[in-house]
């Protein structure tokens, strides 16, 4: 790699499924109720989204291609449904909640938008098999001392107490999400802020077109 290459720009980025805006603002009105631990960091709304590939760190000059590579193609909304009982990662000390999700339709999107960030040299597929989930909550983690004292640094995810219950009738019937989006992840000290950098919307009956 050149040092010109190692110079230039970097965005952190992801393609992601959306949701319909109606299950998003029920799924928010789920997590106030749910998430009713202290130790329990809620998802924020405009997060709640299926990620179907994430690239990391690539340079910002390449962001039209990728979009390219990823969305480039006639698409149909998947059909969606969604689990009712949260799912606890990992089981035994989870860090973080997620709803699990049946949907054929979205698994062969992925494999789709996959297949053709690899052929493009943008992505390297994970060895585990693709999982269509939302992430609805991260679990604080603890605080320890270092040595001497003198820095606090995170530990452990804390123990939860009050796991969050099963989703309302309402959210589990069948929806279609409404597009792909690549998105720019900017690394906050309160989080990460999402920037939409190009979408796919996705017609029901139709095929979508990249805006």
């Amino acid at each position: 790699m050149t040092k010109e290459r190692l110079k230039s720009p970097r965005a952190r980025l992801f393609v992601a499924l959306d949701l319909p805006e109606a299950v998003r603002a029920g799924l928010a009105a789920w997590q106030r109720k749910e998430l009713s631990d202290e130790v329990l960091r809620p998802s924020r709304p405009e997060t709640l989204h299926m990620t179907l590939a994430f690239l990391d760190y690539q340079p910002e000059k390449d962001i039209g291609r990728i979009a390219e590579a990823a969305m480039g193609f006639e698409a149909r909304a998947p059909l969606v449904r969604l689990l009712p009982d949260p799912v606890p990662v990992p089981r035994s000390r989870p860090r973080l909640y997620a709803i699990d999700s049946e949907s054929g339709e979205t698994v062969a999107l992925q494999a789709e938008v996959e297949r053709r960030l690899v052929e493009a040299r943008f992505y390297t597929p994970e060895k585990r098999p693709f999982w269509p989930h939302l992430t609805v909550a991260r679990v604080r983690q603890e605080r320890r001392e270092s040595r001497g004292g003198r820095r606090s640094r995170w530990g452990r995810p804390m123990r939860v107490e009050i796991p969050p219950g099963p989703l309302p009738e309402a959210l589990l019937d069948p929806f279609k999400a409404v597009r792909i989006t690549l998105y720019r992840s900017h690394l906050r000290p309160t989080g990460a802020e999402y920037e939409s950098v190009a979408q796919l919307e996705l017609p029901p009956g139709g095929s979508g077109k990249v805006t």
